[in-house]
Protein backbone atom coordinates (compact mmCIF):
# COMPACT_ATOMS: atom_id res chain seq x y z
CA UNK A 1 0.00 0.00 0.00
CA UNK A 2 1.07 3.67 -0.58
CA UNK A 3 1.01 6.73 2.28
CA UNK A 4 1.07 9.83 0.77
CA UNK A 5 1.36 13.13 2.75
CA UNK A 6 -0.53 15.79 1.24
CA UNK A 7 -1.45 19.52 2.64
CA UNK A 8 -4.67 18.22 3.56
CA UNK A 9 -3.38 15.02 5.43
CA UNK A 10 -1.83 11.98 5.44
CA UNK A 11 -3.63 9.39 2.67
CA UNK A 12 -3.47 5.51 2.31
CA UNK A 13 -3.81 4.22 -0.82
CA UNK A 14 -4.93 0.67 -1.11
CA UNK A 15 -6.54 -1.68 -3.83
CA UNK A 16 -7.70 1.66 -6.00
CA UNK A 17 -9.45 3.05 -2.88
CA UNK A 18 -8.49 6.09 -0.86
CA UNK A 19 -8.55 6.76 3.23
CA UNK A 20 -7.56 9.68 5.47
CA UNK A 21 -5.58 8.89 8.40
CA UNK A 22 -5.78 11.47 10.78
CA UNK A 23 -2.78 11.61 12.71
CA UNK A 24 1.07 13.09 11.94
CA UNK A 25 2.86 12.05 9.99
CA UNK A 26 5.99 10.79 12.21
CA UNK A 27 3.10 9.25 14.74
CA UNK A 28 1.84 6.89 11.57
CA UNK A 29 5.79 5.75 10.15
CA UNK A 30 7.78 5.24 13.09
CA UNK A 31 6.59 2.22 14.68
CA UNK A 32 7.58 -1.53 13.87
CA UNK A 33 5.13 -3.58 11.77
CA UNK A 34 3.67 -0.75 9.82
CA UNK A 35 2.35 -2.96 6.99
CA UNK A 36 0.11 -4.46 9.69
CA UNK A 37 -0.69 -1.69 11.55
CA UNK A 38 -1.97 0.15 8.00
CA UNK A 39 -3.94 -2.90 6.99
CA UNK A 40 -5.61 -2.99 10.73
CA UNK A 41 -6.44 0.62 10.36
CA UNK A 42 -8.28 -0.02 7.03
CA UNK A 43 -10.33 -2.62 8.23
CA UNK A 44 -12.50 0.09 10.13
CA UNK A 45 -12.15 3.20 7.68
CA UNK A 46 -14.87 3.92 5.08
CA UNK A 47 -12.24 5.23 1.90
CA UNK A 48 -12.94 9.11 0.85
CA UNK A 49 -13.86 10.28 -2.49
CA UNK A 50 -11.64 12.69 -3.38
CA UNK A 51 -8.01 11.16 -2.18
CA UNK A 52 -6.85 10.81 -5.96
CA UNK A 53 -7.68 14.59 -6.30
CA UNK A 54 -6.26 15.64 -3.31
CA UNK A 55 -3.03 13.82 -3.98
CA UNK A 56 -2.97 15.21 -7.42
CA UNK A 57 -3.10 18.86 -6.18
CA UNK A 58 -1.64 19.04 -2.59
CA UNK A 59 0.87 16.26 -2.74
CA UNK A 60 3.74 17.11 0.03
CA UNK A 61 6.94 15.43 0.48
CA UNK A 62 6.71 11.66 2.72
CA UNK A 63 8.52 13.35 5.38
CA UNK A 64 8.45 14.49 8.87
CA UNK A 65 10.76 15.19 11.15
CA UNK A 66 13.35 13.08 9.70
CA UNK A 67 16.94 13.41 8.54
CA UNK A 68 18.02 12.03 4.91
CA UNK A 69 21.34 10.36 4.86
CA UNK A 70 22.88 8.37 1.26
CA UNK A 71 25.60 5.63 0.58
CA UNK A 72 27.54 6.13 -2.59
CA UNK A 73 29.27 4.08 -4.57
CA UNK A 74 27.01 0.84 -4.18
CA UNK A 75 26.94 0.09 -8.06
CA UNK A 76 29.91 -0.32 -10.29
CA UNK A 77 28.23 2.27 -12.81
CA UNK A 78 28.78 4.67 -10.03
CA UNK A 79 32.05 3.62 -8.82
CA UNK A 80 33.48 4.33 -12.64
CA UNK A 81 31.77 7.46 -12.81
CA UNK A 82 33.37 8.92 -9.36
CA UNK A 83 36.77 7.66 -10.68
CA UNK A 84 35.91 9.36 -14.06
CA UNK A 85 35.22 12.75 -12.43
CA UNK A 86 38.22 12.63 -9.87
CA UNK A 87 40.75 11.74 -11.82
CA UNK A 88 42.50 15.01 -12.51
CA UNK A 89 42.34 15.41 -8.91
CA UNK A 90 44.54 12.36 -8.04
CA UNK A 91 42.15 10.88 -5.68
CA UNK A 92 40.20 8.31 -8.50
CA UNK A 93 41.20 5.08 -6.38
CA UNK A 94 39.36 6.33 -2.94
CA UNK A 95 35.96 5.10 -4.93
CA UNK A 96 37.73 1.91 -6.22
CA UNK A 97 38.76 1.07 -2.69
CA UNK A 98 35.35 1.92 -1.18
CA UNK A 99 33.26 -0.47 -3.75
CA UNK A 100 35.06 -3.23 -2.17
CA UNK A 101 35.67 -2.52 1.38
CA UNK A 102 33.14 -3.48 4.13
CA UNK A 103 32.88 -0.18 5.14
CA UNK A 104 30.23 1.29 3.15
CA UNK A 105 30.43 5.23 2.03
CA UNK A 106 27.52 6.70 4.19
CA UNK A 107 26.93 10.47 3.94
CA UNK A 108 24.10 12.93 5.78
CA UNK A 109 22.52 14.43 2.67
CA UNK A 110 19.64 16.74 3.68
CA UNK A 111 17.41 18.02 7.02
CA UNK A 112 14.22 17.67 5.98
CA UNK A 113 13.39 21.36 5.34
CA UNK A 114 15.74 20.90 2.40
CA UNK A 115 13.95 17.95 0.82
CA UNK A 116 11.00 18.88 -2.17
CA UNK A 117 8.40 16.68 -3.16
CA UNK A 118 7.28 15.52 -6.69
CA UNK A 119 6.51 18.42 -9.08
CA UNK A 120 8.54 20.64 -6.98
CA UNK A 121 11.91 23.29 -7.86
CA UNK A 122 15.13 21.34 -7.01
CA UNK A 123 18.58 23.25 -7.35
CA UNK A 124 22.03 23.04 -9.41
CA UNK A 125 24.43 25.01 -7.52
CA UNK A 126 25.82 28.19 -9.69
CA UNK A 127 29.51 27.66 -8.39
CA UNK A 128 29.70 23.89 -9.93
CA UNK A 129 30.25 23.82 -13.79
CA UNK A 130 28.66 20.11 -13.74
CA UNK A 131 25.80 18.75 -12.17
CA UNK A 132 23.38 15.80 -12.28
CA UNK A 133 20.48 13.87 -10.51
CA UNK A 134 21.19 10.74 -8.93
CA UNK A 135 17.91 8.20 -9.09
CA UNK A 136 17.97 6.14 -6.17
CA UNK A 137 15.72 3.91 -4.49
CA UNK A 138 15.08 4.89 -0.70
CA UNK A 139 14.88 2.96 2.59
CA UNK A 140 12.24 4.08 5.15
CA UNK A 141 13.92 2.96 8.91
CA UNK A 142 11.81 3.46 11.86
CA UNK A 143 13.63 4.05 15.28
CA UNK A 144 14.78 0.52 16.04
CA UNK A 145 16.59 0.01 12.82
CA UNK A 146 13.88 -1.83 10.49
CA UNK A 147 13.25 -0.88 7.14
CA UNK A 148 9.39 -0.13 6.79
CA UNK A 149 8.82 1.19 3.38
CA UNK A 150 10.13 2.73 0.03
CA UNK A 151 10.73 5.70 -1.75
CA UNK A 152 12.01 7.52 -4.59
CA UNK A 153 14.85 10.04 -3.52
CA UNK A 154 16.32 12.22 -5.93
CA UNK A 155 20.11 13.26 -4.90
CA UNK A 156 21.04 16.12 -6.51
CA UNK A 157 24.94 16.50 -7.08
CA UNK A 158 27.69 18.93 -8.01
CA UNK A 159 30.22 16.12 -10.05
CA UNK A 160 32.45 18.90 -10.60
CA UNK A 161 32.87 19.95 -7.11
CA UNK A 162 33.08 16.66 -5.25
CA UNK A 163 35.40 15.26 -8.15
CA UNK A 164 37.75 18.53 -7.88
CA UNK A 165 38.61 16.91 -4.19
CA UNK A 166 36.94 14.37 -2.13
CA UNK A 167 36.77 16.60 0.99
CA UNK A 168 33.97 18.90 -0.53
CA UNK A 169 31.31 16.24 -0.75
CA UNK A 170 29.51 17.53 1.50
CA UNK A 171 29.70 21.27 -0.50
CA UNK A 172 28.57 18.98 -3.37
CA UNK A 173 25.55 17.11 -2.32
CA UNK A 174 24.17 19.15 0.72
CA UNK A 175 22.57 22.58 0.00
CA UNK A 176 19.19 24.08 -0.66
CA UNK A 177 16.48 22.07 -2.84
CA UNK A 178 19.51 19.13 -3.47
CA UNK A 179 17.13 16.30 -2.25
CA UNK A 180 14.08 15.39 -3.74
CA UNK A 181 11.42 12.13 -2.88
CA UNK A 182 8.24 11.29 -3.30
CA UNK A 183 5.53 10.39 -4.48
CA UNK A 184 4.59 8.30 -1.73
CA UNK A 185 6.11 5.96 0.96
CA UNK A 186 5.38 2.67 -0.45
CA UNK A 187 4.95 -0.41 2.83
CA UNK A 188 5.23 -3.91 2.16
CA UNK A 189 4.86 -6.87 4.09
CA UNK A 190 8.40 -7.83 2.69
CA UNK A 191 11.10 -6.79 1.20
CA UNK A 192 11.38 -4.90 -1.96
CA UNK A 193 11.86 -7.28 -5.05
CA UNK A 194 15.33 -7.21 -6.58
CA UNK A 195 14.18 -7.28 -9.81
CA UNK A 196 12.70 -4.12 -9.37
CA UNK A 197 13.20 -1.61 -12.21
CA UNK A 198 14.99 2.38 -11.44
CA UNK A 199 14.21 4.51 -14.25
CA UNK A 200 14.99 8.01 -15.01
CA UNK A 201 14.46 10.41 -17.95
CA UNK A 202 15.68 13.83 -18.36
CA UNK A 203 12.88 16.24 -20.77
CA UNK A 204 15.25 19.72 -22.35
CA UNK A 205 13.24 22.29 -24.67
CA UNK A 206 10.79 18.99 -24.93
CA UNK A 207 13.03 17.26 -26.18
CA UNK A 208 14.00 13.72 -24.11
CA UNK A 209 17.90 13.96 -23.69
CA UNK A 210 18.80 10.99 -21.37
CA UNK A 211 16.98 7.64 -20.73
CA UNK A 212 17.89 4.83 -19.12
CA UNK A 213 16.92 2.19 -16.55
CA UNK A 214 18.65 -0.49 -14.19
CA UNK A 215 17.58 -2.98 -11.62
CA UNK A 216 18.39 -3.09 -7.87
CA UNK A 217 19.73 -6.47 -7.95
CA UNK A 218 22.61 -4.94 -9.65
CA UNK A 219 23.38 -3.02 -6.10
CA UNK A 220 26.49 -4.43 -5.04
CA UNK A 221 25.54 -4.14 -1.26
CA UNK A 222 22.19 -5.57 0.98
CA UNK A 223 20.29 -2.70 2.17
CA UNK A 224 20.41 -4.23 5.54
CA UNK A 225 24.01 -4.40 5.68
CA UNK A 226 23.90 -0.17 5.41
CA UNK A 227 21.26 -0.03 8.00
CA UNK A 228 23.39 -1.80 10.70
CA UNK A 229 26.16 0.65 9.45
CA UNK A 230 23.99 3.44 9.34
CA UNK A 231 22.43 2.89 12.76
CA UNK A 232 25.78 1.09 14.96
CA UNK A 233 26.75 4.96 15.98
CA UNK A 234 23.86 7.03 15.56
CA UNK A 235 20.26 7.17 17.04
CA UNK A 236 17.09 8.29 14.98
CA UNK A 237 14.37 9.00 17.37
CA UNK A 238 11.66 10.10 14.36
CA UNK A 239 13.60 6.98 12.17
CA UNK A 240 15.55 8.00 9.03
CA UNK A 241 15.51 8.06 5.08
CA UNK A 242 18.98 6.06 3.58
CA UNK A 243 19.03 6.78 -0.07
CA UNK A 244 20.88 3.72 -1.61
CA UNK A 245 22.71 4.81 -4.01
CA UNK A 246 22.55 5.06 -7.62
CA UNK A 247 23.73 3.32 -11.42
CA UNK A 248 21.88 5.55 -13.67
CA UNK A 249 25.09 8.50 -14.53
CA UNK A 250 24.37 10.36 -17.75
CA UNK A 251 27.90 10.65 -19.80
CA UNK A 252 30.48 12.60 -18.77
CA UNK A 253 29.57 16.05 -21.38
CA UNK A 254 26.33 15.91 -19.61
CA UNK A 255 25.08 18.83 -17.53
CA UNK A 256 22.02 20.07 -15.89
CA UNK A 257 20.18 23.50 -17.22
CA UNK A 258 17.76 25.26 -15.40
CA UNK A 259 14.20 24.01 -16.57
CA UNK A 260 15.58 20.92 -17.28
CA UNK A 261 12.72 17.96 -15.95
CA UNK A 262 13.61 14.85 -14.44
CA UNK A 263 11.47 11.73 -13.91
CA UNK A 264 12.41 9.28 -11.93
CA UNK A 265 9.99 5.93 -11.90
CA UNK A 266 10.81 3.34 -9.59
CA UNK A 267 8.35 0.12 -9.86
CA UNK A 268 5.19 -0.18 -7.48
CA UNK A 269 6.22 3.44 -6.07
CA UNK A 270 5.59 5.69 -8.87
CA UNK A 271 6.92 8.52 -10.47
CA UNK A 272 8.91 11.67 -9.21
CA UNK A 273 9.34 14.54 -11.07
CA UNK A 274 11.35 17.43 -11.11
CA UNK A 275 12.43 20.92 -12.32
CA UNK A 276 15.54 21.49 -11.99
CA UNK A 277 16.29 25.84 -10.64
CA UNK A 278 18.70 27.44 -8.85
CA UNK A 279 18.74 29.59 -5.70
CA UNK A 280 18.44 33.63 -6.64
Amino acid sequence: MKLYRTLSGNIIEHENGYYSINLEWNEIVNRDKLYSYLENFLTYTDPISDGYNLIDEKLCPPIGDQEVWAAGVTYLRSKTARMEESSTSGSASFYDHVYDAVRPELFYKSSPGNVVGSNDIVHIRKDSIWNVPEPELTLFINKLGNIQGYTIGNDMSSRSIEGENPLYLPQAKVYERSAALGPCLLVLNHPVDPNTSISMRIIRNEKEVYNDSVSVRQMKRKHNELVDFLYSENTFPSGCYLMTGTCLVPPSEFTLLVNDEILITIDGIGLLRNIVGTKK
